[in-house]
């Protein structure tokens, strides 16, 4: 009988953890109300991935450790975000002024909570994120919000590749459709990121207070 996906990579050698680092900051990935209002064409039915951000977001304010928002915005008829615009139109919903592209309640950043404006999908391209956290000596970056396959995945990948540890809060990431979200979540796990749940981060920075 053959192995299965699982048997596979761990026979390899994937799926190393590299922990939650000394110095963490929290990274929210666009959640905002186009996820969560039924009549938008982004609409993922993140309802209760949100109410677990929220509550992620306090034990992340709890503990005192920096807090990014992102999101995405373009000025009606620029070029911003290039082709990737071209590629998916339905990417307006983000202009300037679309009540879609507010952030969801109870997950407005607070006084001193920097937002990362962007007009990519990771976090990282074409914005001061990784200098601002670099300035803060910070050294891994836990990473929630939507949706799992597309910012999220991408800013994940990114945090690494700008010498972060990068971990993904697995419960509070979401997406569209279970088959991307279970996919990309066993495809960082295994090359790129730790997964970690909500519990596991409130017992790690509890543990730092």
């Amino acid at each position: 009988m053959s192995e299965d996906r699982e048997q596979n990579y761990q026979r390899s050698g994937f799926g190393h953890s590299t922990g939650f680092g000394k110095r963490p900051a929290l990274l929210m990935i666009d959640f905002v109300k186009a996820y969560l209002v039924e009549s938008s064409p982004l609409y993922a039915g993140v309802e209760a991935v949100r109410n677990r951000c929220v509550h992620l977001l306090a034990i992340c304010r709890e503990a005192g450790i920096p807090v990014f928002h992102t999101h995405v915005s373009y000025r009606p008829g620029s070029p911003d975000g290039g082709v990737f615009r071209r590629k998916l139109p339905l990417l307006e919903v983000f202009e300037v002024g679309s009540p879609l592209a507010e952030f969801a309640e109870g997950l407005e950043p607070a006084d001193g909570e920097s937002i990362i404006t962007k007009q990519y999908a990771s976090a990282f391209f074409g914005t001061p994120l990784a200098s601002s956290m670099s300035m803060l000596g910070i050294d891994s970056v836990l990473i929630a919000g939507v949706t799992t396959s597309g910012c999220v995945r991408a800013s994940a990948l990114d945090a690494l590749q700008h010498g972060f540890i990068s971990i993904v809060v697995k419960d509070a990431v979401g997406d569209r459709h279970a088959a991307p979200h279970q996919a990309n979540l066993f495809d960082l796990q295994a090359k790129y990121s730790d997964l970690v749940t909500v519990a596991a981060v409130e017992k790690f920075l509890k543990a730092r207070m």
